[in-house]
């Protein structure tokens, strides 16, 4: 996509989120169904994944690891928004790869060591990027990449988690 395309594309919705602020306040929405055994099938919008428990926890690795899906929203949203603002300065990326790697302790998880945290303790985004642009424009991408990508500003500033239960 060319810069001018994508601002043509954007102006008229950054225009409107000008005008109407309450516009631009969208709802996104994840559903997942349990099924057999230690899974949710979660509908992607293109696909059906069945999540499971991941190997180190007595997962048959059939099943996606939803730590797994988590790195792969990181890396995706990321790449979507490293390619966006590349374009938007008029930066040419040959060619890229993004990749997110996070580490875990499954003691954790298991409960097997009650003091040590369930979650990622660390995550690395790295890009890979096939380009002539300076180190300058490269800095700036990556700053705005990090500025603008929705999953890792989620990440590093998480929002309030309300959890509620409902029988039927």
């Amino acid at each position: 996509m060319k810069t001018e395309d994508l601002r043509a594309l954007q102006a008229p919705l950054k225009e409107s989120y000008r005008q109407t602020p309450d516009a631009a306040l969208i709802t996104l929405k994840a559903e997942g169904r349990l099924g057999e055994g230690v899974t949710c099938t979660i509908e992607t919008g293109q696909a059906l994944v069945k999540a499971g428990l991941h190997p180190a926890t007595g997962g048959n690795g059939l099943s996606a690891c939803s730590g797994n899906m988590l790195l792969e929203a990181l890396a995706g949203c990321a790449g979507v928004t490293l390619s966006a603002v590349a374009t938007a300065l008029g930066i040419e990326i040959r060619e890229g790869v993004v990749r997110a790697e996070g580490d875990l302790d499954f003691r954790g998880t298991l409960g097997v060591v009650k003091d040590v945290p369930v979650g990622f303790q660390r995550i690395r985004l790295t890009f890979d990027l096939a380009t002539d642009a300076t180190a300058e424009q490269l800095a700036t991408l990556v700053r705005l990449t990090e500025r603008y990508c929705v999953v890792y500003q989620t990440l590093r500033q998480p929002p309030e988690i309300h959890v509620s239960q409902r029988t039927t």
